[in-house]
């Protein structure tokens, strides 16, 4: 890896370890909370609706400044927020920090995809961002499965601890290894938001938000689906998580190669339709244990592959305003999330098994599938 894209990717370990560890743990959350698994899963969606709050907001006010400063603050305040998450004591509170904690998340990935790629070299954009989003892999791969196993054994308050670390050690590396930038600001911010008028903009936003949200309504719910259906013991879900994350490495990969072989749209479609498929089957046979593990593999890869192709629709359709446009991207990933972690919920409410979110899932894949067909056919001779 570019020792220079090395601090974005150590934002990604921090970011997606703190976005995801709390799926690892709902259940002890819950029981300390004294909440329900659907009402922690609130505490998912409250983290998302941060992220799509802060990603634009954020972006609008610090884009005129240099992204190194920029990230800095961002990673400050992302850790101080994370430290108070672990010492949340109720509901409410907890509920308000991770909206708080959110805010950062989508603003660090916009403007560092819009620095990956200023870093890379002709023709590797693609897989640039890629290298960025390593740290979002990794997260899911080695950090979450090790929070998690910390929280199962000591208590989910240090999960935040170990992530507020993170945040520290990712503060030095922007400091020493990021080089300095000019702004990436080339127009004026009114200008900046023109192609958010367009119809173009939101089909794409659309494509993420709602595809992604059929892997967040698996993914939110994946520690019950795994002990109560597929009647795996809670010490094992560690390393289920692990397994996830080897295949987030692997999609992460895969979509950066896919997304600079072909047209971003169309290795979207391929992914998305994929993602189905994938979910279907978490639906009909999470009961069996084998096939539940490999399910957990393809749609960990699945998650990731898809990320690439659809940031790199939207930064080749907005030309003159990449960063907003990533970090609106870093919005709707994570409406994908919020909505995704309500909707699984749903059937739960109803007394529903705890594979019936995945089945939820494969009909919101569904229609980002059908969005992504509609905007090849449009826009085919763009993108």
């Amino acid at each position: 890896m570019d020792k220079r894209i090395l601090p974005l990717a150590l934002g990604g370990l921090g970011l997606g370890t703190t976005e995801f560890v709390i799926m690892g743990l709902l259940p002890d959350v819950a029981e300390s909370l004294k909440i329900s698994i659907p009402q922690a899963g609130h505490l998912i969606s409250s983290y998302a609706f941060g992220v799509v709050v802060g990603a634009p907001i954020l972006i609008g006010y610090a884009a005129k400044y240099p992204p190194k400063k920029i990230l800095i603050f961002l990673m400050i305040a992302f850790t101080l927020f994370n430290a108070l998450s672990a010492f949340s004591n109720d509901y409410y509170s907890m509920m308000a920090i991770r909206f708080l904690a959110g805010l950062p998340h989508g603003a660090f990935f916009g403007v560092g995809t819009v620095v990956a790629t200023r870093l890379a070299k002709p023709g590797k954009q693609a897989q640039s961002i890629a290298m960025m989003f390593t740290g979002l892999t990794l997260a899911n791969l080695a950090m979450v499965p090790f929070v998690t196993w910390l929280g199962h054994q000591l208590s989910w308050r240090y999960a935040f601890g170990v992530v507020s670390v993170i945040g520290l050690i990712t503060i030095l590396g922007l400091k020493f290894l990021l080089p300095a930038m000019n702004s990436l600001r080339t127009t004026s911010l009114k200008q900046e938001l023109e192609f958010f008028k367009t119809a173009k903009a939101w089909h794409i936003i659309a494509i993420t938000a709602v595809g992604f949200g059929g892997l967040f309504a698996w993914f939110s719910y994946i520690t019950p689906l795994m002990t109560n259906v597929s009647k795996f013991s809670t010490d094992f879900i560690a390393y289920i998580m692990i397994l996830a994350g080897a295949g987030m490495v692997v999609g992460n990969f895969l979509g950066g190669i896919l997304a600079d072989k072909m047209r971003p749209a169309l290795a979207a479609a391929i992914l998305l339709s994929a993602m189905i498929l994938a979910l279907i089957g978490v639906f009909f046979f999470s009961e069996n244990q084998t096939i539940s593990l490999i399910l957990t593999f393809i749609c960990g890869a699945l998650s990731m592959s898809v990320g690439t192709p659809v940031n790199i629709m939207m930064l080749r359709s907005a030309k003159n305003s990449e960063m907003m446009a990533a970090a609106f991207m870093q919005a709707a990933f994570n409406i994908g999330n919020s909505v995704g972690a309500l909707f699984g919920g749903f059937p739960l409410e109803f007394g529903f098994s705890y594979n019936y979110p995945s089945l939820v899932g494969a009909g919101l894949a569904g229609l980002g599938f059908l969005l992504c067909l509609a905007f090849i056919k449009k826009y085919k001779a763009v993108i």
